[in-house]
């Protein structure tokens, strides 16, 4: 009697394990931003204690929201293309392109800097239009497309540029319209750039286009299942080029942001932006099978991201570890993801 009551209590608490882990499950399939909203708290404090206090410095603060400006605005993009089962390997190179575009036709040409702004929106757009065709039209898969175009708009930026730096001088000084990204405003002792304003911006237009339009209803549906939206009458193959189009224009407003935040336009320019944007996105809680995920949790990806590299420089870990860490994060959120999924199943 004894050992069958033992067992009934002992089955009777995998029971209740099981189901707190399944409540947990469902509650992160519904709200995917959870998860890294707590790591972000999690490490902030951490990273506070640790650092003495530093971190949660106002001038640190801002320091992390500059940082994070330029990969957040690139990770709108990376998470529209996530969203629809893609990904992109070259939105730090085809940034990187649209940017000494912009530099170049000002610096050199003389256009003037709404026309160069214009130009660069319009490289970037058709950057977007190469990955759509690619890949919808001769049926590339999206990591061997932009895997591919990655070297090509290195090569191309380089060899455009010359391997020349072209500094603020050279872009009309601090006053110039190609610079005003980089303007600092401030709030009492946190200072943010209107990079950042603008950045945030992005957010709140593409959070409301993803939830309240047919287009942002449509990027979800095709992520979630092609062949069920292409029977519903969905045109997949429009939705997946206007994706990859309208990523190409935020790579163009994110080397605007990279212009005012290094004051100057180089071909070397945040060369570590092409994974940490897929990093933001899949810690962000969004789906790399498609179909699942917010901007938000994408934000608050990249504020991760940061603030786990400037924290960790505070708190004095080599660099070489720092890079372990976020990519102890990556595998940590893919297998997240993978659990998450079955909640369905």
């Amino acid at each position: 009697m004894e050992t069958t009551t033992s067992t009934l209590d002992a089955m009777t608490g995998f029971s209740e394990r099981k189901g707190f882990a399944a409540q947990v499950q469902r509650a992160l399939h519904r709200y995917p931003t959870l998860s890294p909203a707590f790591v972000l708290l999690v490490a902030s404090i951490a990273f506070t204690v640790l650092s003495d206090g530093k971190f949660a410095r106002a001038g640190t603060i801002g320091i992390i929201l500059q940082q994070t400006a330029v990969m957040a605005a690139l990770a709108i993009g990376q998470t529209l293309i996530v969203l629809t089962a893609g990904v992109d390997l070259a939105v730090g190179t085809g940034m990187l392109l649209t940017h000494l575009v912009i530099a170049k036709l000002f610096f050199e040409r003389g256009l003037p800097a709404p026309l160069a702004l214009a130009a660069g929106a319009g490289v970037g757009i058709g950057l977007g239009l190469v990955h759509g065709l690619l890949v919808t039209k001769i049926k590339l898969p999206p990591f061997i497309t932009t895997l591919g175009t990655f070297y090509v708009f290195q090569s191309l930026g380089l060899v455009y540029s010359q391997a020349r730096t072209i500094s603020k001088n050279d872009l009309g000084g601090l006053n110039s319209l190609l610079l005003w990204t980089g303007k600092e405003l401030g709030f009492g002792k946190l200072k943010i750039t209107v990079g950042v304003v603008l950045v945030f911006v992005m957010y709140l237009v593409f959070t409301y286009i993803l939830t309240n339009t047919a287009w942002g209803s449509h990027v979800y549906s095709t992520g979630d299942d092609m062949e069920a939206a292409r029977l519903a009458g969905i045109d997949v193959t429009r939705v997946i080029i206007s994706v990859y189009m309208v990523a190409g224009l935020l790579y163009a407003i994110g080397g605007w942001v990279q212009l005012g935040r290094s004051l100057s336009a180089s071909s070397n320019a945040a060369v570590d932006v092409n994974l940490e944007t897929i990093t933001a996105v899949v810690i962000g809680g969004t789906s790399l099978f498609g179909g699942r995920g917010r901007l938000s949790g994408t934000l608050i990806g990249a504020l991760v991201v940061s603030v786990f590299r400037l924290g960790l420089t505070l708190a004095g870990v080599s660099p070489y570890w720092q890079n372990f860490a976020i990519g102890a994060l990556i595998i940590v959120a893919v297998g997240l993801d993978q659990w998450i999924r079955k909640v369905a199943k």
